[in-house]
């Protein structure tokens, strides 16, 4: 009963927050909750999840704002490759991955279904569109223009990543396509963040290798300066584990004035597994967060949980991390960029809409 009662006041406090205006609700929520989520999936590979409203209740008086998307591939069920065992997940058969463009609207609808006060908590990401093709940037135009008033930013879309990107049906992505730059461009100017995959290298690669797709990543990176674009999980996955001197690799990144419109989110658990196995990987990336608390942001990476638990297994996970930094640092990484990126691209993507919406629909 007591939970029930905080969780009411703590509903109120946001409500009024948002009546007051966007600079009102920043300021509530860096006091009143815990941490934020810049990467959550309502939804997982065959478009089923929690429902929107479950999840702000899963968020309850920890998670203040939480950037949520679905997911851009569907799974296919091949009755030849499964017979009646219809898969959930991209590991369960070998049949491949299809774009699945009706996420954004369902995503869309689900916000919108929403009270002021609970959307005011969530900032929902255009995830249904195919990197390859140079029609992905008109994609996400006409879902701006279709559903104003919703969307943040784009993401998390995949170039490449274990085990997916040889599933998915059609042309391979790449970094160096030129759909992808075309839909950077646009993000660029309409404000949007970007949550893009990218793996730091190839799952199985050669000894002594080099990972070609760090070369990549920051070429693309380098094209796109007004671009705001948060790197998902350091590169990191199951398979894919960190290269030499990842840290270094990285704090070098961060240090370079060029590249200051980068972040790099340390979601999912399989990210945070590398991070905590040891008091010296602790220590090296709390060093390298210390120095650039600004381009740091935390995120869960989960898949339509059930409960709060689930939902928060990879923030208590970082705790052993958040304990070595320093107070400031944490509450950029917990809460502070997330509410600087994305109330920015708020303002910017709705300034953007009220001109080009009215545009697109004469």
């Amino acid at each position: 009963m007591q939970r029930v009662y905080l969780l009411t006041c703590e509903l109120m406090i946001v409500a009024v927050a948002w009546a007051l205006g966007p600079s009102s609700l920043r300021a509530t929520a860096q006091d009143t909750f815990e941490v934020n989520d810049s990467h959550f999936h309502l939804t997982n590979y065959v478009q089923e999840g929690t429902s929107i409203r479950d999840f702000v209740h899963i968020m309850g008086t920890k998670v203040g704002r939480a950037a949520i998307f679905g997911i851009p591939l569907q799974q296919q069920w091949s009755y030849g490759n499964t017979g009646n065992f219809a898969p959930t997940y991209y590991l369960q058969t070998d049949a491949p991955l299809y774009y699945y463009s009706f996420t954004d609207a369902s995503i869309a609808m689900a916000y919108r279904s929403l009270p002021p006060a609970d959307r005011a908590r969530l900032d929902p990401m255009i995830t249904g569109f195919n990197p390859t093709d140079m029609y992905a940037a008109d994609h996400v135009r006409r879902v701006l223009t279709t559903f104003p008033g919703v969307f943040s930013g784009i993401g998390e879309f995949t170039i490449h990543k274990e085990f997916v990107s040889a599933k998915v049906a059609g042309e391979t992505a790449s970094l160096t396509n030129r759909a992808l730059d075309r839909l950077l461009d646009f993000a660029g100017e309409v404000g949007l963040v970007v949550l893009l995959h990218n793996d730091v290298d190839a799952p199985f690669p050669k000894p002594g290798q080099e990972p070609y797709q760090i070369v990549q990543l920051r070429e693309l990176f380098t094209r796109h300066p007004t671009t705001t674009i948060i790197w998902a999980h350091i590169g990191l996955g199951r398979v894919v584990r960190p290269v030499k001197d990842q840290i270094a690799l990285v704090d070098r990144a961060l240090s370079d004035p060029s590249l200051g419109h980068v972040h790099v989110d340390l979601s999912w658990d399989e990210t945070a597994k590398y991070i905590v196995s040891s008091p010296e990987t602790i220590a090296v990336t709390a060093d390298a967060i210390n120095r650039h608390p600004d381009r740091f942001l935390f995120g869960t990476d989960e898949v339509a949980p059930s409960d709060q638990q689930r939902y928060l297994k990879t923030y208590q996970m970082y705790a052993p991390l958040f304990a070595r930094l320093t107070p400031s640092a944490s509450e950029q990484v917990r809460k502070g960029n997330y509410l600087r990126l994305f109330d920015e691209a708020r303002r910017r993507v709705r300034a953007w809409e009220k001109v080009h919406a009215k545009e697109d629909a004469r």
